[in-house]
């Protein structure tokens, strides 16, 4: 019995052993898995910037130094005139004050008025010429590159040309005033208003122009029931926010000869009178401020 039970024993512990053999021999694979995880992680080891970077990011830095340099020698600085400047400020701002109150019934209050109604007509204006251009712009809704370019084109055209520039033109052809400042707003206007209401027909659902299209509808009922209540509330936040920046635009037409209160700014800027140069720029600040905040209550309400 016990020679028997011995016999078994050692069976057990040849099995065990046997055991741990093979444990080893499972173990090595997983070594071996260690040894790569950790060569790999070390090969990933972060490190700042290879020399490749460094040459980069040095020739970048020398670029901007260079142009800086070329940039501050070609604006021709005065430094007699920027250590001066603290000074000349605070002497400008003591002429300024006190205001001339009673300079805006006369001289500011109708040139602010104007300078109102050559923004909002100049935005009308501009709305009215950018929905057939923002149309042709738009590759899903007039799918020909031909006329998308030329639309393209028109719109590029607009914006590229600033305001001041466009006043210059139109001074030249229709004499000063504010018919000139008007059409500078619209002509100015048309290319971002366009632009923007054309990237917003590309980008509506073509579920609903599908359907219709299904139906037999015309081209004129897939862009009025289609198109037109996807993007019609784009469009008007576009054109509220364009007339807000033509609100500030308009008020330095007048500089060139085209209207508004920018006039009554250059004349007061001519005569030295600074009080009355301090009540112009209190009165296009306020006007600034106060459509900014109307802009934005009607924003709210359309989206």
């Amino acid at each position: 019995m016990s020679h028997r039970a011995g016999a078994r024993g050692g069976g057990g512990g040849g099995g065990g052993g046997g055991g741990g053999a093979g444990g080893g021999g499972r173990g090595a694979p997983g070594a071996r898995e260690a040894a790569a995880a950790t060569a790999t992680l070390e090969a990933r080891t972060w490190r700042r910037f290879t020399p490749r970077q460094r040459l980069a990011r040095f020739s970048v830095y020398l670029t901007l130094a260079v142009a800086i340099v070329l940039s501050a020698r070609t604006v021709e600085v005065i430094p007699e005139f920027l250590y001066d400047a603290p000074e000349q400020m605070q002497d400008l701002l003591q002429r300024m004050w006190p205001i001339a109150w009673s300079h805006y019934p006369k001289g500011v209050h109708e040139a602010l008025v104007e300078t109102l109604h050559i923004a909002t007509l100049g935005t009308l204006f501009a709305l009215v010429m950018a929905l057939p251009v923002g149309l042709m712009a738009a590759n899903n809704v007039v799918p020909s590159r031909a006329v998308n370019y030329l639309a393209k084109l028109v719109l590029v055209s607009s914006r590229s040309v600033n305001s001041l520039v466009w006043a210059l033109l139109f001074v030249a052809v229709f004499g000063p005033g504010a018919l000139a400042g008007t059409l500078a707003i619209a002509f100015r206007s048309v290319g971002f208003v366009g632009k923007l209401f054309g990237e917003a027909l590309e980008e509506s659902n073509r579920g609903t122009i599908e359907a219709l299209e299904a139906t037999g509808a015309p081209w004129s009922s897939r862009l009025a029931w289609g198109y037109w209540p996807q993007v019609k509330p784009a469009f008007w936040s576009i054109a509220l926010f364009r007339w807000d920046i033509n609100v500030r635009e308009s008020a330095v037409l007048g500089l060139v000869g085209a209207g508004g209160i920018g006039m009554a700014l250059d004349t007061a800027l001519n005569l030295f009178q600074w009080d009355r140069v301090a009540m112009v720029l209190f009165s296009i600040f306020s006007v600034v401020v106060i459509a900014e905040i109307i802009v934005t209550q009607i924003r709210k309400r359309i989206l």
